[in-house]
């Protein structure tokens, strides 16, 4: 019984170690990966005036 849960426990310890090295390097690249993504996004200018716009805006009134 004693080597039976040896084994147990040594899987256990390789499914969180399959586990913990993926969510390390998401923990450390995601934040850097936003804020790239938020540098470079193009600065906007609001919404448009167009007629699709508009008839979307009549289409949605109750």
């Amino acid at each position: 019984m004693d080597n039976q849960k040896r084994d147990n426990s040594r899987r256990n310890f390789l499914r969180m170690a399959a586990i913990a090295v993926p969510s390390a390097v998401a923990v450390v690249v995601a934040p850097n990966a936003a804020a790239k993504v938020v540098q470079d996004a193009p600065k906007s200018r609001g919404l448009r005036d167009t007629e699709h716009t508009r008839k979307y805006f009549e289409s949605a009134r109750f």
